[in-house]
């Protein structure tokens, strides 16, 4: 079955454009949700996530209307692939039931990999330099953890000769101005020297 679902941030904001393209992709049945990726309650994705079947179809415009975060959406799609749902996103041309779309899985859980270490070491980072000289104010400096992940993630796959740029830069959100400044950054530093660029806790 074909399932559809639509989210915009704001009840100010219209579904129709979702809505008719995922109509125009044989969606037979859409979930349409009004509120902020930044609220953890979605009723209506969760309701679709429980009617799922093996060998369902989810289509969406985008894939970060799944999610409040890198993580959630990656957590949510990991999820239902591994219950053997296909999910397709209309406007960065992902399709997890085609090769460049399991390799988009594998990067997927690549990335989610990296997140959680590099979020360990942070995490033992900061607690050990916060006991050697206690915790000082200031506006924090440097790349998140999420943008930290994505580079070491790109390293292994930016140069691939048999991947265009938009297949690597757009199932990852990024733009192409934001992938190859990402690249740049990769030509001239060290997984370590990048690793250090985090914002300091």
């Amino acid at each position: 079955m074909k399932i559809g679902y639509a989210r915009v941030s704001t009840k100010d904001q219209n579904l129709d454009l979702q809505i008719e393209a995922l109509e125009k992709a044989g969606c037979e049945k859409i979930y349409q949700e009004k509120i902020s990726g930044a609220t953890k309650n979605r009723p209506e994705l969760d309701k679709m996530v429980e009617q799922f079947r093996e060998g369902d179809e989810l289509y969406v415009w985008r894939l970060d209307r799944l999610g409040r975060s890198l993580k959630n959406i990656i957590d949510l799609v990991l999820s239902l692939s591994d219950k053997g749902i296909i999910i397709k996103g209309l406007v960065d041309g992902v399709d997890t039931s085609t090769i460049n779309g399991r390799l988009f899985l594998n990067l997927m859980a690549s990335l989610a990999e990296y997140e959680r270490e590099l979020i360990r070491e942070r995490t033992n980072a900061g607690l050990q330099s916060a006991r050697a000289r206690g915790r000082t104010g200031g506006r924090p400096k440097g790349y998140t953890t999420e943008t930290i992940s994505k580079l070491l993630l790109l390293r292994s796959i930016y140069k691939d000769p048999t991947l265009r740029p938009e297949d690597i830069y757009k199932p990852l959100g990024l733009t192409r101005a934001t992938f190859y400044r990402y690249a740049k950054i990769l030509d001239h530093h060290t997984d370590e020297e990048i690793k250090k660029m985090g914002i300091k806790k």
